[in-house]
């Protein structure tokens, strides 16, 4: 018999879920999907739902005549991991699985995608060991969602979110953007935060946090065999209570060329253990690159006000959101804007070319910049109150989808005690 367990049994019927892009669903695994559509419409939205991110490691199979051709397909062939099948009526739906499951193997689990919404039918379907019951008419996020759903285990803890932040251009200082809003996400939202510095050969976060590990990302990525929870967590340097590191080694003592998927291991890992994973991708376009932006849940593209940054940006920008169609578009900010006598491109402009507003305007400041570079620290210990420092904090909030965590409030004594633990 067809088994699996659903979290709750007595729930009505599945109604067509929200194409909210801002819903957070954990990736599947490598497993095997066939499914058998009733309806051309049907299966383009399947086919669509296949090329999404989250299912990139799932092999998908579409085929035509629902129930009964799964019946007859599986009557000499073994069953995938997760059948999907489509029924346009009730009256031979529950004759149809009694049917399947006589063919299929243990543990295959099965999503019915119906138009009928009764609470009778589906408490018979969940009788009869279906996983999930989606009613149409469908999207490809519905699709998403009922297959990573079977992999995420309702006891298992959330799934980290991955955010990707890369520069349009070198030297637009996207890393001193990402570290100061991994900082913000750590401290002002209480967000336990991964920063994973990707650029091994130049890599500036051990120095903006002022850590020198020993270890960081290299031995985990010319390790891969070695990648679990608790390598990771060795590698980790703690900078705060709710933000650590993994370093790069920042040493040209070796040439640092890798796979497409040389990082999908380490991600894997840290989406586990850790609510949210800050990636600082270098300017550069490989497979790998490309794979950590296309992959990450949100994306912060950093850009200064020249028009080569303009046309990089407008790039990535239309290939990010045609290759993550059912996620939330990226967003990009200007940095380094009002530096004296150099002519720029406005932010309008921007916002005409790429169709979209900047998510801030982060002003030239090279003293303020200069002096947290050079001290190891964070805009915000700098100077808390600074407008940039609050910049941060937006840009936290709206990559993460969370507001400010409420500080308590401290007695007439805070601001005495908080000088005396700055010198």
């Amino acid at each position: 018999m067809i088994s699996y367990e659903r979290q709750t049994k007595d729930e009505p019927p599945a109604t067509p879920a929200s194409s909210d892009s801002d819903i957070h669903i954990a990736p599947a695994p490598r497993v095997s999907v066939q499914a058998f559509c009733e309806t051309v419409e049907t299966a383009a939205v399947v086919q669509s739902a296949g090329e999404d991110r989250r299912l990139d490691k799932a092999h998908i199979k579409i085929q035509m005549g629902g129930i009964t051709a799964a019946i007859e397909a599986y009557r000499t062939a073994p069953t995938p991991n997760v059948i999907v099948l489509e029924t346009e009526g009730r009256s031979d739906i529950l004759t149809g699985l009694d049917q399947l499951a006589s063919v299929c193997d243990a543990g295959t689990r099965v999503i019915v995608i119906g138009r009928v919404n009764d609470v009778t039918l589906y408490r018979e379907l969940v009788r009869r060991g279906v996983s999930d019951y989606v009613m149409g008419p469908i999207a490809p996020l519905d699709v998403v969602r009922a297959i990573c759903n079977l992999f995420s285990a309702p006891e298992a803890k959330a799934v980290g979110r991955v955010v990707a932040v890369v520069g349009a251009k070198g030297g637009v200082g996207a890393s001193t953007i990402a570290h100061n809003v991994a900082w913000a996400i750590a401290r002002d939202l209480a967000l336990d935060t991964v920063v994973a510095d990707l650029d091994l050969a130049f890599g500036t976060a051990g120095l903006d946090y002022n850590q020198d590990p020993a270890q960081g990302i290299a031995e985990a990525v010319f390790s891969p065999d070695r990648v679990d929870t608790a390598f990771i967590d060795r590698l980790l340097s703690k900078c705060t209570d709710h933000l650590s590191l993994l370093a790069a080694p920042a040493t040209l003592e070796r040439v640092y060329d890798f796979g497409a998927e040389a990082f999908d291991a380490i991600f894997d890992t840290l989406r586990t253990t850790m609510p949210c994973i800050v990636l600082d991708v270098p300017h550069q376009w490989s497979g790998w690159a490309r794979r950590a932006l296309i992959g990450a849940d949100d994306i912060l593209i950093v850009a200064a006000p020249d028009l080569a940054n303009l046309r990089n940006t407008k790039n990535l920008y239309d290939l990010l959101k045609a290759a993550r169609p059912n996620d939330r578009a990226p967003i990009y900010c200007l940095n380094q804007v009002g530096v004296p006598k150099r002519p720029e491109i406005s932010a309008s402009e921007f916002a005409k070319a790429i169709e979209s507003q900047p998510a801030a305007i982060i002003p030239f400041e090279p003293q303020l910049f200069g002096s947290a570079a050079n001290n190891g620290q964070m805009i915000a210990e700098i100077s808390a109150n600074h407008r940039t420092t609050e910049m941060f904090l937006q840009i936290a909030q709206r990559l993460t989808g969370r507001g400010e965590t409420k500080k308590p409030r401290g007695s007439f004594l805070t601001p005495f005690l908080e000088k005396l633990r700055a010198r």
